[in-house]
């Protein structure tokens, strides 16, 4: 591995852990509140759909990104209608979205456009733009080494990746510094106390699920209207669930999250820059093992660390209101 695999490796890995970042959030605002979200797979799926389809015909990403949005915080709609209004089982509800996601989205975009599944390819004004260049990007650029690390590594994303990586301090300062944040991390873990104070319960917990479906739709608009130029059959690829791993990992608190989505799109990068290339002493690595280096990182994590992690002692548990 050279210089320039390296720089590239590192653009990579701030470009890949965009839709980690922003599904995990998601995550993590519903699993605080209480409410498992396995559905984030289906959701990031439905939500990439959703905003190639709707920026293939009318050739606006800022349409595309409103349907992407409307859609996940729709889906969003019926897991928490489930889980919380109707108190069913969350992992049920979540496998149920993911299912009907996988399913929908060929279906739909086969009855569609009649490209098996995929949308068309977008035009450039339907996709998002990567030139978002940062203060003295171009000044700076021939420094060694700190040049090319704020010119080519940090500058030059697209707004929806520093927008992602706002979020994460935004919403430690939510969730640890605000009475919203107070109240739905109590809901999490006592929610009769939080109801015995007059605070709803349900309103809470729809209204984290919702905020969560928010930045589901993001990350899909992320994946197909940015990293692709269009959707195609499964192609958020697990990324929802390793979001899941990645939240579990970093014990739900936000900065853990930022670490171990970058370390998640590290690996990613990784994976796509070193295929096809030689390893000093070792040799060719297999293409497979390279993509396959993500989940296998997945497995471990959930493997080794899942017993350790402590959830919010209230997730999972439908809140039944006494008496």
């Amino acid at each position: 591995m050279n210089y320039a695999d390296l720089i590239s490796i590192l653009q990579g890995t701030i470009r890949m852990s965009v839709p980690l970042i922003l599904t995990a959030l998601a995550g993590l605002y519903a699993e605080r509140s209480g409410v498992v979200d396995i559905g984030l797979e289906g959701k990031l799926l439905a939500a990439a759909f959703a905003g190639a389809s709707a920026a293939a015909v009318t050739n606006s990403a800022t349409l595309g990104l409103a349907a992407a949005v409307i859609c996940s915080v729709c889906f969003s709609a019926i897991h928490g209608y489930a889980s919380i209004s109707q108190r069913g089982d969350q992992i049920v509800s979540g496998t149920a979205i993911n299912f009907i996601a996988m399913g929908a989205t060929v279906i739909i975009g086969q009855a569609w456009f009649n490209m098996a599944g995929r949308t068309p390819s977008l035009p450039a004004e339907a996709k998002f733009a990567s030139d978002w260049r940062l203060p003295f990007a171009d000044t700076v650029a021939s420094v060694p080494v700190l040049g090319d690390i704020y010119a080519r590594v940090l500058s030059g994303h697209y707004w929806l990746t520093y927008l992602a990586y706002a979020l994460i301090p935004i919403t430690w300062w939510v969730l640890y510094r605000t009475r919203f944040g107070l109240r739905l991390r109590a809901v999490g873990e006592n929610p009769g106390a939080v109801d015995t104070a007059g605070i709803s319960v349900v309103r809470l917990r729809y209204q984290a699920v919702l905020l969560g479906g928010v930045f589901v739709g993001l990350a899909g608009a992320f994946v197909s209207m940015a990293v692709s130029a269009g959707f195609t059959k499964g192609m958020s690829a697990g990324k929802g669930f390793i979001a899941l791993a990645a939240l579990v990992f970093a014990n739900w608190k936000p900065r853990n999250i930022l670490f171990t989505c970058l370390l998640f799109g590290f690996l990613d990068a990784m994976s796509i820059n070193m295929q096809g290339k030689s390893i000093p002493l070792i040799g060719a690595i297999p293409v497979q093992l390279w993509t396959a280096l993500p989940y296998i990182l997945t497995v471990v994590l959930l493997a080794g660390f899942i017993g350790k992690a402590m959830p919010p002692r209230a997730s999972g548990t439908p809140y039944v209101k006494e008496r």
